[in-house]
């Protein structure tokens, strides 16, 4: 049986979402496409079987509880890896903000990653193997000035992941955290400000980045990583 991925939080093709699937359907696995807008995991999926690979598009809130649980149905028994990469880079003052806005924040950057580990795992139990790996953030280590809802989101999703990496290790589930520690050359970033194009030897390669999730991915049991992180040489940390 073909092995499946799951990969929620897919939006431009240029993004780190879409360039998961592309990769792991790549490498063989049918890939369930997830993401909140129907016309960006359409394109990635179709972009996926016209090259002879298997995709799956799913309209999917991270935040939906039972979203989450149809998800996984979806992918069947055959899940072998689940790619948490939901997120909101929510900037403000925390004196100026709205409580509903750091709520907002925390739901889609930790307790979406809280729903969609807890499924994985539900589901790897049965066979007692898989993969589940989150993607992280600078902020996932540190605070900083302007993104206190962020950055006290994304370091409870890293605190979370270990958690789950410890809990299930004996139970064959691999559970792993990819920090991505800076701006990503992506579409996103090109569209919010254009003369980054100028200055893309500062932004962080997308590829580089996948080739962080599959080397975790391909680690053997006797041999795993919680976490990797990625940077750019410029990157002070």
């Amino acid at each position: 049986m073909t092995k499946t991925a799951i990969v929620i939080g897919v939006g431009p093709e240029r993004g780190l979402g879409a360039q998961l699937c592309k990769r792991f359907a790549a490498d063989g696995l049918k890939v369930v496409v997830a993401g909140r807008t129907r016309s960006a995991i359409d394109t990635v999926a179709a972009d996926i079987t016209r090259g002879g690979a298997q995709a799956v598009p799913i309209v999917a809130d991270a935040t939906s509880e039972s979203d989450i649980g149809k998800l996984f149905d979806t992918a069947g028994t055959d899940l072998d890896l689940a790619i948490y990469n939901a997120g909101n880079n929510a900037p403000g003052k925390i004196v100026e903000m709205d409580a509903a806005y750091f709520e907002q924040s925390w739901r889609v950057v930790c307790f979406g990653g809280f729903l969609f580990g807890r499924e994985a795992i539900r589901r790897m139990l049965l066979k007692k193997a898989g993969t589940i790996l989150f993607t992280g953030a600078s902020a996932s280590l540190r605070g900083r000035p302007n993104y206190g809802a962020f950055n006290s989101a994304k370091a409870g999703l890293r605190t979370l992941a270990q958690a789950m990496a410890k809990e299930y290790a004996d139970d064959g589930i691999h559970v792993g955290h990819v920090i991505v520690d800076g701006a990503i050359a992506g579409d996103k970033i090109f569209r919010r400000f254009p003369d980054a194009l100028n200055r893309e030897e500062s932004l962080i390669s997308i590829e580089a980045i996948v080739n962080a999730f599959a080397f975790l991915y391909g680690q053997p049991p006797r041999g795993w990583s919680f976490e990797v992180d990625v940077r750019t040489s410029r990157e002070k940390w």
